[in-house]
């Protein structure tokens, strides 16, 4: 039986300087490249879960709210915050931090699913995730949503199916 990991234990910062080959020809930093990042910081957090080799399952949201500007330092905290049982959700946090006032503000944020893997590629279980904080409780419950949401829309899960968003319903 494997040991739960407490949510925090699966913190990851990735800090980055957006760079002229990191903009299109507004200046804002490109849609791909921030996903790359976030690809990484979120596969970095779902290892720190379950000490094993992860993939990306999907994207599940990412919400570009405000555009990241050249000369920005780009921040993306990752914590897991749920798994199941071989997958796992990362959420993500990005704030931008204006590289001449030192002023950081929340931008963005994302969700990824990510699943663990054997040597042969094949799903492996991973360990129970402990939420601790407020927010991380809230993101807890909700993940159950979220994933009973992408199996509807990827065909995985019948609607009658999902009991948790039925309940949002009633």
């Amino acid at each position: 039986m494997m040991k739960p990991v407490r949510a925090q234990d699966t913190y990851t910062i990735s800090t980055h300087l957006v760079l002229p080959e990191n903009t299109n020809t507004l200046g804002n930093l490109m849609g791909g490249q921030l996903l790359n990042w976030l690809d990484i910081a979120s596969a970095i957090a779902a290892h720190r879960l379950c000490k094993r080799v992860v993939v990306t399952a999907a994207v599940n949201n990412v919400s570009f709210q405000h555009p990241i500007k050249l000369g920005d330092i780009v921040i993306i905290e990752a914590k897991v915050s749920r798994s199941f049982t071989s997958s796992m959700e990362v959420f993500m946090d990005i704030f931008v931090e204006h590289h001449t006032t030192g002023e950081k503000i929340k931008c963005n944020e994302a969700i990824y699913t990510f699943v663990a893997v054997d040597q042969l590629g094949s799903p492996i279980n991973v360990p129970e995730l402990i939420p601790e904080t407020e927010e991380e409780r809230r993101r807890y419950e909700s993940a159950l949503r979220r994933r009973q949401l992408r199996l509807i829309l990827a065909g995985r899960m019948k609607p009658e199916e999902a009991s948790e968003l039925r309940a949002l319903f009633q």
